[in-house]
């Protein structure tokens, strides 16, 4: 007999360790939907779970610098940090003017959190559904290799485990052969999103083209 995916997921000898969220600003609303799905599945099984979000924090101080806080014990848990780190709305305050929130910024505020937990995690877990520095994956001349390096200091900093989405060169990922990389392609959720919203939407040889922006997307666009 076959079991079900809930049977195994919720099975205390098949936990890693207790599960706990951490969503960033720029993921909130993310964070929530993922924890809602989550808690609503547990308690339909028969666990009583109120939430999986641990409470954490950013702030800033005047000058601009910042600080993780992690407000909730997350000691031996297997916890998932969620960001987006291309959310450019979010803002901070810096001397007194509003700074909307870079890349640079979203993922300075992700290695705070990591630090904040202390190495007291069982095992640390990153969700960046954008990869950062993913646009700057090789080197073509003088110049540095973002993508790689943030994945190697991610990597020194404890993180076992990083879920991305469509990543533009997933080959990056050989900068970090002792780490493991989920690189989750949409192309089949997406499909299905533009077929139910586009009325007008004619796929024939006539009225319809696939481009590939770039090389990246060759094999998405073949599929």
């Amino acid at each position: 007999m076959v079991a079900k995916a809930s049977e195994i997921l919720l099975s205390r000898k098949e936990h890693v360790a207790p599960l706990s969220l951490v969503a960033l600003e720029s993921a909130s609303e993310l964070g929530e939907k993922i924890n809602n799905y989550l808690v609503e599945w547990w308690n339909r099984d028969g666990y009583n779970v109120d939430t999986f979000l641990v409470r954490s924090e950013c702030p800033r101080f005047a000058s601009g610098d910042g600080k993780g806080l992690i407000k909730n014990s997350i000691r031996g848990n297997d916890i998932f940090i969620i960001v987006d780190v291309a959310n450019y709305s979010c803002t901070y305050k810096l001397f007194g003017e509003i700074n909307h929130m870079s890349s640079d910024d979203h993922y300075q505020d992700l290695k705070r959190i990591i630090g904040a937990t202390s190495g007291k995690a069982h095992r640390v877990n990153v969700i960046m559904p954008m990869l950062y520095g993913g646009r700057q994956h090789r080197r073509n001349y003088r110049e540095s290799l973002d993508c790689a390096v943030a994945l190697q200091e991610l990597q020194n900093m404890g993180v076992k485990n990083i879920i991305t989405f469509d990543a533009h060169d997933a080959r990056v990922c050989n900068a970090i052969p002792f780490m493991g990389f989920d690189n989750i392609i949409p192309s089949y959720q997406v499909l299905k999103a533009v077929f139910a919203e586009v009325d007008n939407l004619i796929i024939n040889k006539s009225s319809f083209m696939i481009v590939s922006p770039d090389e990246g997307a060759i094999n998405r666009n073949m599929y």
